[in-house]
């Protein structure tokens, strides 16, 4: 995505917001903790906008929709939202009660009742595990798997390394990267999303031999 592009993408988010969106916001920013897990929001919500108009799609993907999912979608994988204890959080499946807190929450925000259904969907979808039936669904798991990829993919796997328990060092962080590059690109379905990921996909290809070839065997 250029500038000219993302000026553009500015353009159709401005002017007032509706009230449920300032809510949405505002708890986000206080709900996703650690802190770091903050930014992914506003730039899927971002990317989601972008793709929202896909030749591809049957129809061009409800803004509304797409802007809860986005900043929704992740609700059960804050710190406070999942279990503390390492063995269940193992188990944890945060979809489902992502899927639930934010149709209670959007309704009591006054999200327009009738598109509840389309935001449940797309958070179900959103994961690449599931394949998405709605043109929400493709949207926002385009936008999502992009988000894995590219400077931004690497610095979202780096902060993982020491707090979470899945990633002591960082040469366990590296196949998680190594996975995405060589996955998920193929699973892109927009033609929008592809063109994006081939500069992110150079990018971190590039970060990861360089940090193979400087480390050697002692990434630690």
């Amino acid at each position: 995505m250029d500038e000219a592009e993302m000026k553009t993408v500015e353009m159709k988010t401005a002017g007032a917001e509706a009230d449920w969106r300032r809510r949405v916001r505002e708890y986000i920013g206080e709900e996703a903790q650690p802190v770091d897990k903050f930014g992914h929001q506003p730039r899927l919500a971002r990317l989601c906008e972008y793709l929202a108009d896909a030749p591809e799609l049957a129809q061009t993907a409800d803004g509304d929709v797409l802007f809860a999912a986005a900043w929704m979608h992740d609700l059960g994988v804050f710190t406070g939202h999942r279990p503390s204890d390492p063995e269940a959080l193992a188990r944890w499946d945060h979809v489902p009660y992502t899927v639930e807190a934010t149709d209670r929450l959007l309704r009591e925000w006054g999200f327009p009742a009738e598109k509840l259904e389309a935001v449940s969907a797309a958070i179900r979808t959103h994961e690449t595990r599931y394949e998405p039936t709605t043109p929400e669904g493709v949207v926002l798991r385009d936008a999502d798997i992009l988000e894995q990829l590219g400077a931004v993919g690497v610095a979202r796997a780096l902060v993982k390394v020491g707090r979470d328990t899945r990633y002591r060092r960082l040469s366990e962080v590296m196949p998680g990267m190594e996975r995405a590059l060589e996955t998920l690109p193929e699973q892109l379905k927009l033609a929008r999303a592809r063109e994006m990921a081939a500069g992110r996909v150079a990018s971190m290809r590039a970060f990861v031999e360089a940090l193979k070839s400087e480390a050697g065997d002692w990434l630690g």
